[in-house]
C-alpha cells in the first residue's frame, strides 16, 4: 500500500502530466474551430488505455494506475481515488460558476420559445433512445444481467437526451456568444434536458434495486431544493453585497472579503451535497446555487479568482477519470460498430432535428434554429458523468460505456463547426446573433465569426 506521501507526489505528477498534454493538444484543436473545453476533454482521453496504453501500456499504467493488488485482492488505487475527488471538485465549483453566469433577465424575455424548445429537446431523443435501448438490451452485451429492456431503454434515452449546460458555457463564451438569446436559450434547454435524463436515471439505478424511493426522493427532493433556493435562499443571501468585512479581511484575499467567500463556498458545498443525496447529482445543486447568488461586485471577484484554477487545475482531472474507463478496444467487431454508428445518428440527428425544428416554429430563423440545434449536441461533460454513474452503479459493461463516450467526443466536437456554419452564413447576410435573435451588423464589427474561438487565450470560459 503506497504511503500518503507517495500518493501526494505522484497525484502531482499526474496533474502536471494532463496540463502539458491538453496545452500540447490545444494548437491543434483550435485550428480545427474547437474551444478549449474539447481538447481538455479529449487529452484525458488520450492519457487513458485507449491511446497511451495501447501505445505504451506500461507508462500507462504506472502513470495512472487504477487497481491496487492488496493481500490477493484487488482494490481501488488511492491515487485513483484522489483524481475522481478533485474532479468532483472541479465539477461542483464550475457549476457554481456557470450558474453564477447565467442571464436570467435574457431568458425570460423568452421563456416560451425556450419551454416549447427543451421539451422537443427531450421528448424526439428520448423516443428514439429508449427504443435502441431496449433493443439493445435484448441483442446482450451492453447491460448487465441484472438491467430489463425497459430500464435499458430509459438509460439509453437519457444518454442521448442529455446535453452538457457546462460545456455549452464554455462554447458559447469562447464563440463569442455571450449575451444572446442563442447562447441563453440554448443554456436554458441544457438544464431542462439534463434534469430530465437524471430523473430517468435515478428511475433506472433505483428499480434495479428493486425499490422506487430513490426516483421519488430525486423528484420531490430536487424540486423542494429549487423551491427553497429561489424564494428563501436568494433573500438570505442578497445580504451578502451590503454586508461590511471587517477590516483586514479583504487585504489578506487580495480584495475578496473572506467572510463572504466563507458563506459562499458553504452553501455551494451544502447544496451539492443535498442534491447529490438526493440523487439528482451535485452538479445541479452547484448551479441553482449560482444562478440564485446576487449579482454584483462580490460575485464578479469570485468568478475572477476562481475561474481560472477551476477550469484548467481541477476541472481536468474529471476528464482523466473517465478517460481510464474507455477502451476503444473494445468497439473494433463489425456488429459493435454497427451499434455505435447507429447510436452516433439517433444522437446526433435527434437532437439536431428536434431542437432546431422546435426553435424554428416557435419563430427564431433559419439560421438560429439551426445553431441551436448543432449546440444542443455538445453533450461533454453531463454525458460522462451519466456514463460513470452507470458504470459504477453495475448497469452497463465497457463495450456501452465506450460506444457511448465515443459518441460523447464526436457530437461535443461537431458541436462548435457546425454552429458556426450558420453563424458565418448570418454574418455574410449582414447579420449578428443578439439579444432578440438575428439583427443589422454593428458598423463596428469587422471580425468574422468562426476560424480560431474568440479569447481563446483567455481563462474565463464559464460567462454565459
Amino acid at each position: 500500500m503506497p504511503s500518503l506521501l507517495e500518493i501526494t507526489t505522484h497525484f502531482f505528477l499526474q496533474v502536471a502530466v494532463i496540463l502539458v498534454t491538453y496545452r500540447l493538444l490545444w494548437p491543434v484543436f483550435r485550428r480545427l474551430g474547437q474551444v478549449q473545453v474539447v481538447a481538455i476533454m479529449v487529452a484525458g482521453f488520450v492519457l487513458g488505455p485507449s491511446i497511451l496504453g495501447l501505445v505504451w501500456p506500461e507508462a500507462q499504467e504506472w502513470l495512472f494506475p487504477t487497481t491496487l493488488a492488496v493481500g490477493g485482492a484487488s482494490i481501488t488505487h488511492p491515487n485513483l481515488t484522489a483524481i475522481y475527488v478533485v474532479g468532483q471538485l472541479g465539477l461542483v465549483l464550475y457549476m457554481f460558476l456557470v450558474g453564477a453566469s447565467f442571464k436570467v433577465d435574457i431568458l425570460s424575455s423568452h421563456l416560451r420559445k425556450a419551454g416549447a424548445t427543451s421539451t422537443a429537446g427531450v421528448a424526439v431523443p428520448l423516443v428514439l433512445g429508449g427504443a435502441l435501448g431496449w433493443w439493445m438490451v435484448g441483442s446482450g452485451g451492453y447491460f448487465t444481467d441484472k438491467v430489463e429492456p425497459w430500464q435499458g431503454g430509459l438509460f439509453v434515452a437519457a444518454a442521448v437526451a442529455i446535453t452538457a449546460f457546462p460545456m455549452l458555457a464554455w462554447i458559447i463564451y469562447d464563440s463569442g456568444l455571450l449575451n444572446t438569446r442563442l447562447g441563453t436559450m440554448s443554456l436554458a434547454c441544457a438544464a431542462v434536458d439534463d434534469a430530465c435524463a437524471w430523473i430517468l436515471l435515478a428511475t433506472v439505478v433505483a428499480t434495479t434495486k428493486d425499490s422506487m424511493n430513490g426516483a421519488f426522493l430525486a423528484v420531490g427532493g430536487g424540486l423542494a431544493y429549487l423551491l427553497f433556493m429561489m424564494f428563501v435562499a436568494r433573500r438570505w443571501l442578497a445580504k451578502l453585497d451590503t454586508w461590511e468585512p471587517k477590516r483586514g479581511d479583504t487585504e489578506r484575499a487580495g480584495g475578496l472579503p473572506i467572510a463572504q467567500l466563507c458563506v459562499v463556498l458553504v452553501v455551494v458545498l451544502l447544496a451539492s451535497w443535498f442534491t447529490d443525496w438526493c440523487g439528482i447529482y451535485s452538479v445541479f445543486g452547484a448551479f441553482v446555487a449560482g444562478a440564485v447568488m446576487p449579482r454584483g461586485r462580490l460575485l464578479d471577484t469570485i468568478r475572477e479568482r476562481f475561474e481560472p484554477l477551476v477550469a484548467y487545475l481541477l476541472l481536468p482531472a474529471f476528464f482523466i477519470y473517465s478517460g481510464l474507463n474507455t477502451e476503444l478496444s473494445l468497439i473494433f467487431e463489425p456488429e459493435v460498430l454497427l451499434v455505435t454508428a447507429i447510436v452516433l445518428i439517433v444522437s446526433f440527428a435527434g437532437k439536431f432535428g428536434a431542437v432546431g425544428l422546435a426553435a424554428r416554429w416557435q419563430g427564431m430563423s433559419k439560421r438560429e434554429a439551426a445553431s441551436m440545434g448543432a449546440l444542443a449536441n455538445a453533450r461533454g461533460l453531463m454525458e460522462l458523468i451519466l456514463l460513470n454513474i452507470g458504470l459504477g452503479a453495475g448497469l452497463i459493461n465497457g463495450e456501452l460505456y465506450t460506444i457511448l463516450a465515443l459518441m460523447t467526443i464526436i457530437t461535443t466536437f461537431m458541436a462548435t463547426p457546425v454552429q458556426r456554419i450558420f453563424e458565418r452564413s448570418a454574418w455574410k447576410a449582414g447579420l449578428v446573433f443578439g439579444p432578440d435573435g438575428e439583427q443589422p451588423k454593428p458598423e463596428t464589427t469587422r471580425k468574422e465569426p468562426g476560424g480560431e474561438p474568440e479569447r481563446s487565450g483567455e481563462p474565463a470560459p464559464v460567462t454565459t
